[in-house]
């Protein structure tokens, strides 16, 4: 466990209102920078370079975000079975964790760990529901014992296994956040996402929302009437790619070649919002009474920038805003504009 000097907690800051930004995106950031496979997106790189998952993590902070997410995302049992590093598991957990914890100590962060959807899970097969909640279990135990602040169940599509997910937490008297991936107009086990989010607020999470799958554009307005139902802190993470009400989820997005192909993966940065974009979800966000506020897949560090900057905050990396009008010397710019004029 941690000897750390003690912080501010989740849950504190919470119930005084704060706002806490969130960086998430690993899966698909290091697969631009060509240390992960797109297709299996099993998360190797922590234990073949994990030099640059702590890097990720620092720039992430540099640029605002208030957590340190160990990237345990897919860091699970049906994930490494597909390569047969099933072995590994404890180990790519535990080196995740601890790269986090020394991040978060260094910078004066709060450090937390995800559960992802366990691939396992099957709704009324007793077999298939005891191998979800063991995989939940061990994970959240290793995350304990590696000092983490918090947990966060994420990228769920069903009500049920989000209430395993949650009750693993518990288990552990860890603070719980637990968010919701909403391709469609239900969870899979056909709940409406307010209805379930409730739920799941009332059975002890911290925090409840969405996250993945839905741009800014779609979730927002999914948001609002999730605002109307759940009277606790909310969490918005959504995608950074132009989804709209036709196209709702990045995996709706479509292709401009012939037919108007399903691009699903591979051309999603055709799609990629722009930082005023970005601005304008911070800003709407904090509108709506959103605490807990991220950025999902094809997050990078000049997206969490400028949503610490519309929520107020000036973290390291606003030293390097942009700032076009300082591109040239302006004593220089007037001798040239004067040396023009004297031409004409």
């Amino acid at each position: 466990m941690s000897t750390r000097k003690a912080i501010k907690g989740l849950e504190e800051r919470l119930k005084d209102g704060e706002s806490i930004i969130v960086a998430e995106g690993y899966l698909f950031e290091f697969e631009r920078r060509g240390y992960l496979q797109a297709g299996a997106f099993v998360p190797e790189i922590v234990l073949e370079h994990p030099q640059i998952v702590r890097q990720l993590y620092e720039e992430f902070v540099h640029a605002g975000s208030d957590v340190v997410l160990a990237f345990t995302y897919y860091a699970h049992r049906q994930k490494l079975k597909l390569i047969g590093r099933e072995d590994d598991l404890e180990k790519l957990n535990r080196k995740a964790l601890k790269m986090a914890r020394e991040v978060a100590d260094e910078t004066g962060t709060l450090m937390a760990a995800s559960l992802s959807k366990t691939m396992a899970f099957i709704a009324r097969d007793s077999e298939a529901i005891a191998e979800t909640k063991k995989m939940f279990r061990e994970q959240v135990q290793w995350a304990y014992e590696e000092g983490v602040d918090f947990m966060v169940g994420e990228t769920l599509s069903d009500l049920e296994e989000a209430m395993y997910a949650l009750e693993a937490i518990k288990e552990f008297g860890l603070p719980a956040v637990i968010t919701l991936s909403s391709l469609g107009d239900t969870t899979r086990d056909g709940h409406p996402y307010s209805e379930a989010l409730k739920k799941l607020e009332d059975a002890g999470a911290a925090a409840v929302g969405l996250n993945c799958i839905r741009g800014p554009a779609t979730m927002l307005p999914l948001m609002k009437e999730i605002r109307d139902v759940c009277k606790g802190p909310l969490c918005a993470l959504p995608v950074v790619y132009r989804t709209s009400p036709d196209l709702p989820s990045m995996q709706s997005l479509t292709g401009v070649g012939p037919g108007g192909s399903n691009i699903r993966y591979f051309d999603l940065p055709a799609w990629q919002c722009s930082r005023t974009e970005i601005q304008e979800f911070a800003r709407e966000a904090r509108a709506i009474g959103i605490q807990y506020v991220g950025l999902c897949c094809g997050n990078a560090s000049h997206y969490i920038r400028e949503v610490a900057e519309t929520l107020g905050r000036s973290p390291p990396a606003s030293r390097y805003s942009p700032d076009m009008g300082a591109r040239h010397d302006p004593t220089l710019l007037a001798k040239q504009a004067e040396t023009s004029l004297r031409k004409t």
